[in-house]
């Protein structure tokens, strides 16, 4: 069955994943972002949207069936976007008759008190207590973000890294298909974690990065104090039991030419 679905945050990592997996899917697709592309095909309709202040928010749910929330700032306001917008959206789609409102969360936010994972944390209530039927979907952390974190100190004669962080990286397409599936006119509530295929420390992932960039750069353990840091040492952003995904770190970096 055909369906409108909105799709938050159409511009990011995630969303530019999910636009074609949705489509395949038969979705009809509504892509929000703060400011669309300018050139578009015309498989996704676009409207500009703003959960930050509520810009296009209520317009932007007319006639919607399902919500796909992967609008995020995890180096910005996180509380006006994560906390505040999600309820200004749920709000909206309370109001529009939404069927299934998917969330799409973070792995350990519940394990890890930092700042951000608490907003995320935070969003997550907001939708499991709301009217709006919903399905909350945990992944943990994309290839690439481990990657664009890696990139910023690749020029250093030395890389300080926390090197006892435990990560479990996901390739973002597993991830998408996971979510897509999720994106159906029947609610679920909290269905199992999203996790990469294997866990590694940052230490591992670093050394593969750089025998595939070709360097020789020593990497050295900065110890971090710190709840924060003690959580992601333990393992608190994986999921052990949930290795849903199949692109390893060393398939994914040998896409991207490295």
């Amino acid at each position: 069955m055909t369906h409108r679905t909105l799709l938050t945050g159409a511009t990011g990592t995630l969303g530019r994943a999910l636009q074609p997996r949705l489509l395949a899917a038969g979705h009809e697709v509504r892509a929000t972002s703060r400011s669309p592309p300018v050139e578009t095909d015309d498989e996704v309709e676009w409207v500009a949207m703003n959960v930050a202040d509520g810009t296009g928010v209520r317009t932007a749910l007319e006639d919607v069936d399902v919500v796909i929330h992967a609008a995020t700032a995890p180096r910005g306001d996180s509380e006006a976007v994560d906390v505040r917008g999600t309820e200004r959206l749920l709000e909206a789609a309370a109001d529009a008759g939404v069927a299934n409102f998917v969330y799409v969360s973070i792995v350990g936010i519940d394990e890890i008190p930092y700042s951000y994972y608490e907003h995320k944390l935070a969003a997550e209530r907001a939708v499991e207590s709301s009217a709006v039927p919903s399905t909350v979907v945990r992944a943990t952390q994309f290839h690439s973000f481990v990657f664009e974190l890696l990139e910023t100190i690749s020029w250093l004669p030395i890389w300080p890294l926390p090197t006892e962080f435990r990560l479990q990286p996901i390739d973002v397409g597993d991830a998408a298909d996971v979510i897509v599936d999720c994106a159906t006119l029947e609610a679920a509530g909290r269905v199992p974690d999203v996790g990469g295929p294997e866990r590694r420390t940052v230490g591992d992932l670093a050394r593969t990065y750089r025998d595939a960039r070709g360097s020789r750069r020593p990497i050295v353990r900065v110890p971090i104090p710190g709840a924060v840091a003690s959580g992601f040492r333990s393992g608190g952003a994986t999921c052990p039991d949930r290795t849903v995904g199949s692109v390893t770190w060393e398939e994914w970096l040998a896409s991207k030419g490295r």
